[in-house]
């Protein structure tokens, strides 16, 4: 059944509470009353902060005139190398602070080449005591020449020298020993030069070379001392620039010898170093200018490269430089000096040898075997550490010593 509604009122409309004119008045009273300000918003935490860490307001202070700043200079180029000491340092009163040693040089000599002597002497005396001179005698005279590193072609020479003398006959071992230190003087007598200066080259040039570990470095401040005690004025220079301790050793020297030291920082350009060292000796009027170099035989082509570098910037300044060229000898390696001969001949003129630590082995005879096969003049020999320890080379007197005979 349909219901409809007729003349009634919805149900909602029900429920809605009557429209009186009591609200319609009150209505209107609100809209008649002024409107109250509506409340500020509170601040956001950010911006109290903000608030709370603003500084006050200070006046700002007086205008202060400044003068200008002065105008700065322009800062100097560095210089290519750093010199060390300054070159006209007075000269050290000699043996003073080292004074010589109280032996002397013959003695230190003899002693400095007893180990070598000694075997020598020891298996000539085995060989000698009371028998002819035939031919067992002689081959084994031969092998002990060759143990003592003599090598073979000296050793040959020797025997057949003594063989032709005294074949077939008794000879005793003070003999034979005798005879010996006398071709062995014949041997080394032509190389014992001694190395001259030429003063008026203003400065004279040596180019120190050799294995690291043969004592370069050690020669270069001995001889520094040796030159500045006959009044010469000298330079040296760290062209050894791979290895710190190289270049602190050569500083050192320069402190005791009150000789200038050109250097660079570890790495640099070994030939860039001669050439300014080069240049500063001869503004100065330096008598003598010692390069240090490396050797570094475990990159031969870097290093062959290396030193043919530093000799073409010095002939840049003098063709006829370097002036000597010195090859240091480790007397201790025997017949390994031979091979750092002919290493260091196919990289640079060598013109001189040095033999150091010949008191180190039994190896002295080595020196004879350089010089019957090489003929490069030795200008001199170290027997010690000590700054007296290295000295010219003499013949007679070291094949005296190294046959065990009293010079």
């Amino acid at each position: 059944m349909i219901l409809r509604w007729f003349g009634r009122k919805k149900p909602e409309e029900e429920t809605r509470p009557p429209e009186t004119h009591e609200d319609d008045k009150r209505e209107e009273e609100k809209a008649a009353e002024p409107a109250a300000p509506e409340p500020a918003p509170e601040p956001s935490i950010p911006a109290v902060v903000a608030e709370a860490q603003a500084p006050e307001e200070l006046p700002p202070p007086p205008a202060v005139e400044t003068p200008p700043p002065p105008p700065v200079a322009p800062e100097p180029e560095p210089p290519a190398a750093e010199t060390f000491l300054p070159e006209h340092r007075p000269a050290p009163e000699p043996a003073k602070a080292e004074e010589a040693p109280k032996k002397g040089w013959l003695a230190r000599l003899k002693e400095g080449l007893s180990k070598s002597s000694s075997k020598l002497t020891d298996g000539i005396t085995g060989i000698f005591t009371k028998r002819k001179l035939d031919d067992d005698a002689l081959e084994e005279l031969e092998e002990l020449l060759i143990t003592a590193d003599l090598g073979p072609a000296t050793a040959a020479k020797l025997t057949a020298e003594l063989a032709r003398t005294r074949f077939g006959k008794e000879v005793s071992p003070d003999e034979v020993k005798r005879t010996l230190a006398g071709e062995v003087a014949k041997i080394v007598g032509p190389v014992a030069q001694p190395l001259t200066i030429d003063m008026g080259r203003k400065p004279h040039v040596i180019l120190v070379v050799g294995v690291n570990g043969t004592g370069k470095t050690t020669t270069i401040g001995k001889l520094a001392r040796q030159f500045r005690e006959e009044g010469k004025t000298v330079m040296l220079a760290a062209g050894d620039t791979f290895r710190a301790a190289a270049v602190s050793q050569l500083k050192i020297w320069g402190e005791r010898t009150g000789c200038p030291v050109v250097a660079r920082d570890t790495g640099a350009d070994a030939a860039g170093l001669a050439y300014d060292a080069y240049e500063q000796a001869r503004r100065d009027g330096v008598d003598v200018l010692m390069i240090d170099t490396a050797g570094r035989l475990q990159n031969k082509a870097g290093l062959m490269d290396e030193l043919r570098k530093v000799v073409r910037v010095i002939k840049k300044i003098d063709d006829s430089a370097p002036h000597t060229t010195l090859l240091t000898l480790d007397a201790t390696t025997g017949q390994n000096a031979h091979s750092q001969v002919e290493v260091f001949r196919d990289m640079v003129n060598v013109t001189g040898l040095i033999l150091t630590k010949l008191d180190g082995s039994a190896r002295g005879g080595v020196l004879v075997a350089l010089a019957e096969k090489f003929k490069l003049p030795v200008h001199a020999i170290g027997i010690g550490e000590g700054v007296h320890d290295l000295r010219p080379f003499d013949a007679d007197a070291f094949a005296k010593s190294l046959m065990g005979l009293e010079s």
